[in-house]
């Protein structure tokens, strides 16, 4: 996952230049997990991320497996799938390499937007330039950004198209973080929040929401004050729920908790793109600057109640139950979920929001049975390798 760099010292004499947006197929998807590494003998985090990048070096997969952060982390990302079904497969494909290269280094590969009881302070920054270069600047905030999402990019047609898409896709934020919310635990307690992963993303410079605009030159525009102040030197370092990825030709959301299954990965990408087409052959709805005075208030109901939280529409200021929201949604974009092969997918998210079931819960509810956080881990472990 992209991390904010560090800012300048000074302005600098010539800002770098906004690169043009390149074409993408519409629709196209691209998903990034960040995934937990952890010993079997007391299911904390282990710092194998060097061994684990060597063995997978072996294999000839799709996508990317790097470095993150911090060493007991590892990221895994697909290529440029046409369907949630392709993500799945090459999800799939991953994740069977990682349990065997873990199974030889007897450690094991857990999903979760947080390690339940894993200690900041105890934790190595990987050694790459950039990781201590973040580190120095932003001291124990690195550490503790020990934390675990997934990115979904969409394929927009233009970079116009792109930031429309953007901002529709943004009253959807709240949907995003309650079907994947799967980080209520911190240091060994209950936090009482779904997503607490997301309070640390908002400890950073440049996190939240992108600026309203609609035009990539007004877009330009805005990125050239910025860099112009050296505060930014070109988008990674723009760290909002959802942004442009100009070298791909998508936006990226950022906003949800990586699952326990590659299954709901899969599934939450195959959500996004029916949204998308929705957006692209519908028209649905024009975004408004208005739209973002309940984006905050809907943000935090999210990740604080998941599935149970009260959604507040932009435009009525209705109050609703976000479950009830949600299943509006998923039944509106049926048939768009049809066409693009992802309604599998969206049944299962309809089924879970109908129970008012999601990770987070999940989570609870072994730790009520097991009564031992290491022991959720465990389970977790099983359950990302398809074995529970």
């Amino acid at each position: 996952m992209d991390r904010p760099i560090p800012a300048a010292t000074a302005p600098q004499e010539s800002a770098p230049a906004l690169e043009a947006f390149q074409q993408s197929a519409a629709l196209s998807l691209g998903v990034e997990l960040e995934l937990q590494l952890v010993n079997t003998h007391d299911y904390d985090l282990a710092p194998y991320s060097d061994e684990m990048l060597r063995l997978m070096s072996k294999y000839k997969l799709p996508g990317a497996v790097v470095p993150e952060m911090t060493s007991s982390m590892i990221e895994i990302s697909t290529g440029v799938c046409d369907s949630s079904s392709q993500v799945l497969a090459e999800l799939s494909e991953i994740r069977d390499a990682l349990v065997k290269c873990a199974d030889k280094l007897n450690i094991a590969i857990v999903g979760g937007g947080t390690h339940p009881f894993q200690q900041w302070h105890e934790r190595r920054i990987y050694d790459k330039p950039r990781f201590r270069e973040l580190s120095e600047l932003y001291g124990y905030l690195s550490k503790q950004f020990t934390i675990f999402g997934q990115h979904v990019h969409v394929g927009c047609p233009d970079a116009d198209s792109a930031l429309l898409m953007l901002h529709r896709m943004s009253r959807y934020i709240p949907h995003f973080i309650a079907l994947s919310a799967s980080s209520p635990y911190v240091q060994g307690q209950d936090t009482q929040f779904d997503s607490a992963r997301l309070n640390s993303v908002f400890a950073f410079p440049m996190s939240g929401r992108a600026p309203f605009t609609l035009s990539w030159d007004e877009f330009g525009k805005f990125f050239a004050k910025t860099t112009r102040t050296g505060v930014v030197k070109s988008m990674k370092d723009f760290y909002w729920d959802i942004r442009p990825k100009p070298e791909y030709g998508t936006i990226e959301i950022r906003v949800f908790d990586t699952p326990l299954t590659v299954t709901r990965a899969a599934a939450l990408a195959g959500f996004v793109q029916s949204l998308a087409s929705w957006f692209l052959h519908e028209q649905p709805f024009m975004p408004q600057e208005d739209d973002y005075m309940v984006y905050t208030y809907n943000r935090f109901q999210a990740c604080r109640f998941g599935l149970e939280a009260v959604y507040v529409d932009p435009v009525t200021g209705q109050h609703m139950p976000l479950r009830d929201h949600i299943l509006l949604t998923l039944r509106r974009i049926g048939d768009h979920a049809r066409k693009v092969g992802a309604a599998y997918g969206v049944q299962l998210l309809a089924e879970d929001a109908e129970l008012g079931t999601n990770d987070a819960r999940r989570l609870r509810d072994t730790q009520a049975r097991e009564r031992l956080l290491a022991e959720v881990v465990r389970q977790g472990a099983l359950r990302f390798r398809g074995n529970a």
